[in-house]
């Protein structure tokens, strides 16, 4: 039976050292800010939100949520740019699901690079690519790496597969995971013979966005599997990507859903604000 990794553990760890900075950062008269641009009404959405400002909060990091009524591409554009020229904003981040006609690939071209703080511009995206140590990449594609290293999984010349090509998760994972130099295959639900693909990893990462689409069948013995899905079920709760109950006997290390890859996405996206706060402030005098 593999074992659950415990994503809130390795929250505390980033956390522990954001709290700190976020101390240093006090003193000198700075209080970091993250604004949430909100353009759905959504109840998960709502919930998901209400989490990072409860987190937030208890980092000593303010919290803006911007509640758009009756959003256009437009309007959530000009929102987005207005936050990204406010001195006493640090980091931006824009909530889905989008109205019709926009897309976050479009949308995150309207925050500045230094406060995208989830890495959704495409300048993000391709400083990302560069291997620039100065792009904040998606902190879920992040969260994936984060859980592989604090669980000190080796990933240098091993063999990794990434089920999902989103510019969110998908993509960006598979670029982190090459600058670990691991040997990275990037497949998704319509690749030819899937399950024997996935069986060739030693680390395997669903990030499709397919409840249950990952079963024993696609899981080499002993392999590491992180789940990235969040799928909600008709009683409101979530499910992974992974079908836990069959892949747990096979995987050494599996992580749970919920309680896995989100709470280290949240305090990555807390640290990425810190981090461009402390940018913005400059080196010390």
């Amino acid at each position: 039976m593999s074992r659950l990794i415990d994503g809130k553990a390795v929250a505390r760890v980033i956390n522990e050292q954001t709290a700190l900075d976020v101390a240093s950062l006090l003193d000198d008269g700075i209080v970091p800010a993250l604004a949430v641009v909100v353009p759905t009404t959504d109840p998960g959405t709502a919930w998901y939100v209400r989490s990072i400002a409860r987190a937030a909060d208890r980092l000593g990091i303010r919290c803006l949520i911007e509640q758009l009524d009756a959003p256009t591409p437009t309007t959530i554009a000009d929102q987005l740019a207005a936050l990204s020229a406010d001195r006493d904003v640090h980091g931006v981040i824009c909530q889905t699901p989008l109205p019709p006609g926009a897309t976050l690939a479009n949308l995150g071209g309207a925050i500045a690079a230094a406060k995208d703080v989830d890495g959704a511009s495409p300048t993000s995206f391709g400083l990302l690519a560069a291997g620039s140590a100065e792009a904040f990449a998606p902190a879920t594609a992040q969260a994936v790496v984060e859980i592989l290293r604090h669980e000190q999984i080796p990933l240098a010349g091993r063999r990794v597969v990434v089920v999902g090509r989103s510019m969110v998760v998908g993509k960006p994972a598979a670029m982190l995971l090459l600058a670990e130099n691991a040997t990275v295959t990037v497949c998704h639900s319509r690749s030819s013979d899937l399950p024997s693909i996935c069986r060739e990893a030693d680390v395997l990462v669903a990030a499709v966005g397919r409840p249950g689409l990952i079963g024993a069948d696609h899981v080499r013995p002993g392999a590491v599997v992180i789940d990235v899905g969040t799928n909600p079920t008709p009683d409101g709760g979530l499910v992974g990507d992974v079908d836990e109950a069959a892949v747990a006997p096979v995987a050494s290390a599996l992580t749970p859903v919920p309680g896995g890859v989100g709470p280290v996405t949240t305090a990555l996206l807390l640290r990425h604000t810190v981090v461009a706060a402390a940018r913005a402030a400059g080196p010390p005098a």
